[in-house]
């Protein structure tokens, strides 16, 4: 009796690993249907291959640049992120067929950006151009 009883101890100590697998490929297969894959929203820029914009070129531009701080600049003066759709505005008043060339900092934010590019298009400017950054 004593060799009977230890062939079932020995047999009941192994490791079955079909369950075990059956329950892991469930599991992958559950993971795999119920995760959410998300897509991420952009904005589809054509930027130029390294054009310099030369802000002295051409007086009939007006070019905003972004520094890699998000300082906004206009005419080489430092405007507040509030006050460019006004600027703009006077800008555009003052020579309304000048376009708007946004030359941001491959540091600054896309944010910075889009404020800018929204506030000349609420400027009334249609021409609104995107520079290579520096």
């Amino acid at each position: 009796m004593r060799r009977h009883a230890r062939r079932d101890d020995e047999e009941d100590t192994k490791i079955k690993l079909t369950p075990m697998l059956d329950v892991v490929f469930i599991m992958l297969i559950f993971f795999v249907v119920t995760a959410t894959f998300v897509k991420e929203v952009g904005l589809d820029v054509n930027r130029p291959e390294n054009e310099a914009v030369d802000p002295d070129q051409d007086k009939r531009k007006v070019v905003v640049r972004i520094t890699g701080r998000d300082r906004i600049l206009i005419a080489k003066r430092d405007i507040d992120w509030r006050s460019v759709r006004a600027n703009l505005e006077r800008l555009h008043a003052e020579y309304p067929e000048a376009p708007v060339i946004v030359h941001p900092h491959p540091d600054s934010r896309t944010e910075t950006t889009v404020h800018v590019i929204d506030s000349a298009r609420r400027a009334g400017v249609t021409n609104v151009s995107l520079a290579a950054g520096d």
